[in-house]
């Protein structure tokens, strides 16, 4: 019922394939909470399931060999290069407040809140503010989705729901480069208001994020994570 996944590299592709192939098994097999940690083979843009192209340099990102993919949530695009990226996928009646947006995903990101506090990374919540998915770089705005660390935007998240369903992903980053952010992004980026766990503290490294993370969902929702492989999830094992 409850099951983690673990931290792999996939291209951009497959990562989004899978996020939704897994809500689907989840559907199916009415699974009440999966976690999977991955990062990224090549350096990709995923765009916001709303959002059109319009605002990013598609010669720069041909050129460069930069994977251009559509996401199932929403949100503005995001370049995902040297990162953690969580994706939860759960019933909505496996929340408190499930029934809402707002409050779900704070629920859940409450849980990458108690897995950074182990690594004596202490987050909050931005202000909250109506902003529009219509172009520009996700990090270089804070919602009441988002986390921060000391004012600065670390994670940013998305979320999609499905036949009473909810999955939500989101960017963990280790580094930026924000001159390759100002080449990909017509909109510049500020990178004053954007921090990376890096820059917060270098020793951190992907294993023990990874562990951490996994332990912040396991003591947010009070529920033991059984590890399954991928390939065995997405060829349809049910938990019967």
């Amino acid at each position: 019922m409850f099951s983690f996944i673990e931290y792999k590299k996939y291209n951009g592709s497959e990562n989004m394939a899978f996020d939704e192939a897994l809500l689907d098994f989840s559907i199916k097999n009415n699974h009440k909470a999966l976690l999977r940690l991955y990062g990224w083979q090549t350096p990709t843009v995923t765009v916001g399931r709303n959002q059109n192209v319009e605002n990013l340099n598609l010669e720069y990102c041909k050129n460069h060999k930069i994977e251009i993919v559509k996401r199932p949530t929403g949100g503005r695009a995001i370049y995902h290069n040297d990162e953690v990226t969580y994706s939860f996928i759960c019933a909505t009646d496996f929340l408190k407040n499930g029934g809402s947006v707002i409050a779900s995903y704070k629920e859940i990101s409450n849980a990458i809140i108690e897995g950074l506090k182990l690594l004596n990374v202490e987050l909050e919540y931005p202000e909250y503010k109506k902003v529009s998915c219509s172009g520009g770089y996700c990090m270089s705005l804070a919602t009441g989705s988002d986390l921060s660390y000391q004012g600065k935007k670390l994670v940013g998240s998305a979320q999609f729901r499905k036949n009473g369903y909810i999955l939500q992903h989101g960017s963990i980053p280790l580094t930026i480069d924000f001159d390759i952010i100002n080449k990909i992004f017509f909109e510049q980026t500020d990178s004053s208001k954007i921090t990376t766990l890096n820059e917060i503290n270098p020793n951190i490294d992907i294993d023990t994020l990874c562990k951490c993370i996994k332990k912040g969902f396991e003591n947010k929702f009070e529920i033991n994570l059984i590890e399954k492989s991928l390939a065995t999830i997405i060829e349809g094992e049910s938990d019967a």
